[in-house]
């Protein structure tokens, strides 16, 4: 299982929030999604949250990953 993500942190820039990792900007959303993730990170595991929307493969624990299934070799 992996760890935890962390090392972001999002700030309001006008009507846009900027998700930045380790101090690189990875995201910038407007819109309603900059308001929908204002009310989820507000609420919710923030972290988790910036890595997913910033195109992190961090799933929740109990959330299936998708893909193809490994195959026997050598039969």
């Amino acid at each position: 299982m992996k760890g935890r993500p962390s090392g972001y942190e999002w700030t309001v820039r006008g009507k846009e929030v900027v998700i930045s990792h380790h101090g690189t900007e990875a995201a910038v959303l407007s819109g309603p999604q900059a308001h929908q993730f204002v009310r989820e990170a507000e609420k919710g595991d923030a972290q988790l949250l910036m890595a997913r929307v910033a195109g992190g493969t961090y799933k929740a624990p109990g959330e299936r990953r998708t893909g193809p299934k490994p195959r026997p070799r050598g039969r």
